[in-house]
């Protein structure tokens, strides 16, 4: 069952936000291999922010897996209600993600964030947190590896290596292209890993980036500067 509302008691400070995150990750699932690629829907979630006016924006676009071609977009713009703190951005976001989720028609399939999954020192990214609250199938790539260590996989599209926390594997940095730095995918809930890598070279045609990330940032973007007209 997909649900968008709010959690009541969103959390407000960085004490109680730590305990819903020790109860929440529990119930991660990792052992679905998640919706197969090139079929159905993936969605593109991501966040744009104006720190001074505390202001937050986030935009989900759907896309025709196969195609890539838009299904449908929606926005939502809110007010930063927690305070920075590294590995607890999710509760910065979550709210506006779920707004603007809320306004969709179409069932969004996979839906892949700009951010982490279990690749997160709290094995408990945006994409896992997202998923956990709705229960749809999520992954994170993201731009960096955070914290953790890799080794520089293969000059070839579709070459990968190990993202690691010591010996353990928490997603893997993926070339999307040759030429170009890796993306760092992880699983976020209810998708293998594996999975997840292959959706992101379905959506990744032409540049580093998947296809949904770059349609949600710009979307994103363009709603926060008509938000606060700048």
């Amino acid at each position: 069952m997909t649900r968008y509302a709010m959690p009541a008691d969103w959390p407000t400070d960085e004490q109680t936000a730590r305990a819903v995150q020790d109860a929440l990750r529990t119930r991660v699932v990792l052992d679905e291999p998640g919706p197969p690629p090139g079929t159905g829907h993936v969605t593109g979630v991501d966040v744009a922010y104006d720190d001074e006016r505390d202001v937050v924006a986030a935009a989900v676009v759907v896309l025709d897996a196969a195609t890539l071609d838009v299904v449908e977009e929606s926005t939502a713009v809110g007010t930063v209600t927690f305070p920075y703190v590294p590995g607890l951005l999710a509760f910065r976001e979550i709210p506006t993600v779920l707004a603007a989720l809320a306004g969709l028609r179409a069932d969004p399939g996979l839906v892949v964030c700009d951010g982490y999954g279990i690749a997160h020192p709290r094995r408990f990214g945006l994409a896992s947190h997202l998923g956990v609250l709705t229960g749809l199938a999520t992954a994170g790539v993201a731009k960096n590896p955070f914290t953790f260590t890799y080794e520089d996989p293969d000059d070839v599209r579709g070459s990968a290596a190990p993202l690691l926390d010591g010996a353990e594997e928490v997603g893997r940095a993926l070339r999307t292209r040759a030429g170009v730095k890796p993306v760092f995918v992880s699983a976020g809930h209810r998708v293998s890993l594996a999975n997840a890598c292959a959706h992101v070279l379905r959506l990744t045609p032409r540049y580093r980036q998947p296809e949904s990330t770059r349609r949600a940032d710009a979307l994103c973007r363009s709603a926060l500067r008509t938000a606060t007209g700048s």
